[in-house]
């Protein structure tokens, strides 16, 4: 019974697995329904209660098919650490969690229900690729990463230099400047905060024409990566045209 249970699940099963799929899919899309609508003002009593059952059935659902996806997978463990796995659990956590608490103290922690519509990238096997194509380019992730933070770092001493004594309120200290270089850095540029002084300006602007490396070079560091994946998968379909079930975390 597991087995048969695990290929539909999984993914196995030629007739089940798809309608189980659309199945869990469709309460997804539930969930995100009924959380917006029940933030429409006016709504009666009568269809709060909807609500209620509505999202009490929904996490019925969601909890059932953790326990099932548990209790088939080969190794639960890797399920239960895996992404989806973790986001699965969150889809039901807050919910029981909630049961019981005031609802004042429960309601911004339900929230956190916003975080089901995530489950849905279960079924994007393009995600897939790139889970692979970030692992495939971690190392230069890392680098990158501690080079821009490095780069956030001396920008915030460099703009505090040049803009504390003119805007002391605006610029009283450096770690109160990262914000401006992570801004600036980035091109985002929200303007609640200018340079006013020359050197500033001219600072800025290093720091503008440096936030287009800072954007470009993760860019392409994960398309190489995507590259990479595609070409790996492709080349491990042809060699294993038997492969394991699809949607199994063992084959991700």
């Amino acid at each position: 019974m597991r087995n048969h249970f695990r290929k539909i699940i999984w993914g196995g099963h030629v007739k089940w697995s798809h309608r189980f799929d659309y199945t869990i899919m469709a309460f997804i899309l539930l969930s995100m329904v009924t959380m917006s609508l029940e933030t429409l003002p006016g709504i009666s009593p009568s269809t709060i209660l909807i609500f209620n059952g509505l999202e009490l059935l929904i996490v019925i659902v969601f909890t059932a098919e953790y326990m099932l996806r548990i209790w088939t997978a080969e190794k639960p463990f890797k399920y239960i650490f895996s992404f989806i796995g973790i986001i699965d659990l969150i889809a039901i956590v807050p919910f029981w969690l909630a049961t019981g608490i005031n609802l004042q103290g429960a309601r911004a922690f339900r929230l956190i229900r916003m975080i089901r519509v995530l489950k849905i990238l279960r079924y994007m096997s393009a995600l897939r690729r790139l889970e692979k194509a970030i692992r495939l380019v971690q190392e230069e992730l890392i680098v990158f990463a501690i080079l821009a933070a490095i780069i956030i770092f001396v920008t915030s001493v460099g703009i505090y230099q040049f803009e504390h004594e003119a805007q002391p309120e605006a610029f009283p200290s450096i770690p109160h400047s990262v914000w401006f270089s992570i801004v600036s850095l980035t091109a985002v540029g929200y303007g609640d905060v200018t340079p006013v002084t020359v050197g500033g300006k001219i600072f800025t602007s290093l720091i503008l024409i440096i936030g287009l490396l800072i954007v470009a070079i993760p860019t392409a560091l994960i398309v190489s990566g995507l590259t990479r994946a595609k070409v790996e998968t492709e080349l491990e379909i042809g060699n294993k045209p038997n492969s394991k079930l699809n949607g199994d975390p063992e084959i991700e």
